[in-house]
């Protein structure tokens, strides 16, 4: 009799934590998994413990030569914990209009890019990604809601995989602003 009244209750318990860590993994960024720019499945489960910034990138844009800046903040922090994702649209004045190999081409030949990017995506309107629904929306982000105002928007996500900054597209990747968020990122390493 025991045994019959235990196994409910057993059950009870795994399906309640198992609803708590879905509930918990879709305010993060680590349920998404997307492309990257060769194609394949990029898991940002993979990224968990790292602070993350998300960027939309476009090849032929007034701000292109942010590329310098993000990859110099990459190699400078990507040892720390810390890792950019760069995710190409075509969604602002057709500025990007490659295909994700001349993408590619570009950002290693122009500007040695080697922080991941992903295949071009829409981060914008109603073929919106649901990466960035995500970013966008607070009741999918559990922080703001904002809009992709022109390429080289930066979203930062925290260790734990939440959103916690956005910063705006004229805002260098060298900034004061970035440059104190990956900081404080690496005194909390240190400290762990």
């Amino acid at each position: 009799m025991k045994k019959i009244l235990l196994i409910p209750a057993l059950i009870f318990f795994v399906n309640a934590a198992f609803c708590q860590d879905k509930t918990v993994m879709e305010k993060t960024i680590y349920q998404f998994k997307v492309k990257d720019i060769e194609g394949n499945s990029f898991d940002f489960a993979d990224l968990k413990g790292k602070k993350i910034m998300i960027v939309n990138t476009a090849s032929k844009c007034g701000l292109t030569g942010q590329y310098r800046g993000l990859q110099k903040l990459y190699d400078l922090h990507k040892d720390n914990g810390f890792v950019i994702v760069g995710f190409p649209a075509n969604d602002f004045l057709w500025q990007e209009p490659g295909t994700n190999d001349e993408i590619a081409e570009f950002c290693e030949k122009n500007y040695g890019v080697s922080f991941p990017m992903m295949s071009k995506i829409t981060v914008k309107g109603a073929k919106m990604h649901p990466l960035y629904q995500f970013l966008t929306q607070v009741d999918k982000n559990g922080y703001k809601s904002s809009s992709v105002s022109w390429n080289f928007q930066k979203y930062l996500i925290g260790r734990d995989g939440k959103l916690e900054k956005i910063i705006t597209p004229r805002t260098a990747p060298m900034s004061d602003e970035v440059l104190g968020w990956v900081e404080e990122q690496k005194t909390e390493t240190a400290l762990n």
